[in-house]
């Protein structure tokens, strides 16, 4: 009797470690754009909860995601600079939109409160440039009448990483500066080339960056704005109009969206038309693998996205993302997902 209840003691407690091990093993690996992890972390916890199944996601920036699902170490790469359907061929990836934020430029300057400021495309720019190096430059003081603005000295605060947020951010005073565009031009790096420049590393560092330096400017993603409560700046839009940043303008410029005018669905939202639309619009992408080493892990992270596309709209408009709309989520399963072989 004893060796029975032995065995069976022993063949529960082999059970037991091999759901764990598959509980393990289901686990979804991805990696890259530090601009969408906020809601990518509030969907793996809700989905976690759900199904048992986690998320290991590496915030590390766009251009390490693109390096992690090209060399296989993670189930999807994710980056806010997409890739052109060339460059998707040539490595046999599908790439689709997961969600829709917005790129925010934030100051470190006493006496505003948020929103209290204006800027153009070019002013910001200019400041970009090194051209204006001071807050209350003859420009900045025409664009708010009636503000006191300090002679302080501006310190320009950019992504030291490889970044999509950068490649959004460049994209745009690109299309709206032609001096930027000859002397910059857009990537998800470049040779930044004002005097009074501090890098900083994701989102994140960016952010503590201008919290930490008195007169600093920088840009981040809107979640980044809201968790580390900072002052942003009023953006005139491609209609003239000056708008706040929140998931409405957001919405405003993704929706005369042509998702399939390219390949890989990467289209540029910056400077969108539309009385409401905030200029600095983008979607942030997955890259998955059309012939993944690892079907299974393949699987569960398109029931990740799935869920998360039925189910996270709510927790994405909490933390001022777009949820793409279902008839867009519904073409990516039948256009893109279905090219993937399991």
């Amino acid at each position: 009797m004893n060796g029975k209840r032995h065995f069976l003691k022993s063949l529960a407690a082999l059970a037991l470690s091999a759901s764990a091990l598959n509980a393990w093993a289901a686990d979804i690996t991805g990696a890259g754009a530090t601009f969408p992890f906020p809601i990518y972390a509030k969907w793996a916890e809700a989905y976690k909860a759900a199904s048992g199944v986690g998320l290991n996601y590496q915030s590390i920036g766009s251009s390490g995601g693109i390096r992690q699902i090209r060399a296989k170490t993670v189930t999807f790469g994710a980056t806010d600079a997409p890739l052109k359907g060339d460059e998707l061929d040539k490595d046999g990836l599908i790439q689709f939109p997961a969600i829709i934020g917005g790129t925010v430029p934030v100051i470190n300057l006493e006496g505003f409160k948020p929103g209290e400021l204006r800027i153009t495309g070019t002013v910001l720019a200019d400041i970009y440039l090194g051209v204006i190096k001071n807050w209350n430059d003859p420009q900045l003081v025409a664009l708010n009448p009636g503000k006191n603005l300090p002679n302080q000295a501006i310190t320009v605060v950019h992504r030291a990483d490889g970044s999509g947020t950068t490649f959004n951010f460049t994209d745009y005073l690109s299309t709206v500066s032609k001096t930027w565009a000859e002397k910059v031009g857009k990537n998800a790096a470049v040779k930044w080339p004002a005097d009074t420049s501090v890098g900083g590393k994701g989102n994140e560092g960016v952010a503590a960056n201008v919290n930490r330096v008195k007169g600093a400017i920088g840009y981040v993603e809107y979640a980044y704005v809201k968790k580390n409560n900072m002052n942003f700046l009023q953006m005139q839009n491609a209609d003239g109009k000056y708008v706040s940043p929140d998931d409405l303008t957001f919405a405003a410029a993704a929706a005369g969206a042509d998702w399939f005018a390219v390949p890989g669905m990467g289209i540029s939202m910056v400077n969108a038309k539309g009385a409401t639309a905030w200029p600095i619009s983008t979607a942030s992408f997955i890259l998955m693998y059309k012939e993944p080493g690892d079907k299974a892990a393949s699987q569960n992270a398109l029931k990740f996205f799935d869920w998360a596309f039925k189910n996270g709209r709510k927790m994405a408009e909490e933390l001022d993302y777009v949820p793409l709309p279902d008839a867009l989520t519904q073409q990516i399963r039948q256009r893109v997902w279905s090219q993937i072989k399991h």
